[in-house]
């Protein structure tokens, strides 16, 4: 009973903005006295970001939130907040409807509503509006958002590639704003990119369920974690691709140094853990998009932990470990997948094994890896 005295909150996100804008409209039609709140962060260069308020009828309210530590987002934050909780008061309005800034990803609007709205809201809904004919350009582009006018703070240095993949992979529901000039391969690309995601019309009553089904904030951020992600399976349909490698065997740090700009380019979207040899207990993460790839440091492996210190250990993580675990490495494992209309498969999985430790080499022993060439210490340790 007390959740239906909570304001439900839906957020809207995603590149394709002209989709977007038509899946808010959609969702206010569908549910009488709901509303939408809209922060415009092009205006962030002159100090300020432009809020509206808006229902079926138009523009309600309107108003300025000032710059909060020159970023955009964090602005975002502060003045989102306190217009949610001033309609949660109204008693009027059935549904606040949040249209985020183009390249605002969805998963820290979500953290900060579901951890800060407690009593007064409840996310229902994560949804991102896609053109189904765009979303082969938009994870292929590798431009910077700064160099697209997409930026949302001066030090953002995410791709539009990253940007969307992260939109998508994130959402609760996809929202399809079709005007004929898909094909089944972007339809294809879609569901494999996010395959437990359900699909539906812009406006359509399915696609209101949806947003109102309800949301979990752990769940989802647990899905995107590099060491529990819940990465696609095989799959291949109207020509697009995705292959899932996995092995136990490490990395040769060198080799796959070199094959880096060959991997990164060898499909539109590309994600996952692994491990290299030469730091047998680090779990690294593998997150490529329009051939930019970011490749980070996340922590030890659950094997590398002391037994003690897996009681602080999220279920979940231990849940994906216990998949992956290995009699002799435990959960060190090379697990990446790669999605692409046009994969070449075979030589794919070609280049990645010719990665790996030989059969000499892996013999040799944990002592005998970390000698070998430490050639991503330029990406994982900069300051040194």
């Amino acid at each position: 009973m007390e959740d239906k005295r909570k304001l439900p909150v839906v957020l809207v996100d995603g590149l394709h903005s002209d989709a977007r804008h038509e899946v808010v409209e959609g969702l206010l039609r569908e549910v009488p006295h709901s509303v939408a709140l809209h922060h415009d962060l092009a205006t962030a260069e002159t100090g300020t970001v432009h809020r509206t308020v808006r229902d079926t009828s138009g523009v309600v309210s309107s108003g300025e939130a000032p710059l909060v530590n020159d970023c955009a987002c964090c602005a975002l934050r502060e003045d989102l907040l306190p217009e949610l909780a001033r309609l949660a008061a109204d008693g009027v309005t059935r549904m606040a409807v949040v249209e985020l800034w183009d390249s605002v990803e969805p998963r820290a609007m979500a953290e900060v509503v579901a951890a800060h709205g407690k009593g007064v809201l409840q996310l229902t809904g994560v949804i991102t509006a896609v053109d189904p004919a765009l979303v082969l350009p938009y994870l292929a582009n590798g431009d910077d958002l700064a160099e697209a006018g997409l930026a949302a703070a001066a030090t953002d240095r995410r791709t539009v590639g990253d940007t969307w993949a992260r939109q998508l992979e994130y959402a609760s529901a996809i929202a399809l704003v079709d005007d004929g000039q898909a094909d089944e391969a972007d339809r294809a690309l879609i569901s494999q990119l996010h395959p437990t995601a359900p699909q539906a019309s812009a406006g359509s009553a399915e696609l209101t369920e949806l947003a109102l089904a309800g949301f979990d904030v752990d769940a989802a951020g647990a899905g995107q974690h590099p060491a529990c992600a819940l990465l696609p399976q095989d799959a291949e349909e109207a020509g697009v691709s995705t292959l899932v490698w996995r092995k136990h065997r490490p990395f040769h740090p060198e080799r796959l140094y070199d094959a880096l700009e060959d991997l990164s380019c060898a499909a539109a979207r590309s994600r996952g853990r692994f491990w290299l040899a030469d730091r047998p207990d680090t779990l690294l993460s593998w997150d490529a998009a329009g051939g930019a790839l970011c490749v980070e440091d996340n922590g030890p492996w659950l094997a590398s932990l002391p037994d003690a210190a897996w009681d602080m250990v999220p279920p979940v993580r231990r849940a994906a470990a216990a998949l992956d675990w290995h009699p002799e490495h435990g959960d060190c494992c090379q697990h990446l997948v790669f999605i692409s209309p046009g994969l070449d498969r075979d030589g794919l999985t070609a280049l990645l094994d010719s990665c790996l430790l030989t059969d000499a080499e892996y013999t040799a022993g944990r002592a005998a890896w970390k000698n070998l060439p430490a050639a991503f210490d330029e990406f994982l340790d900069p300051v040194r």
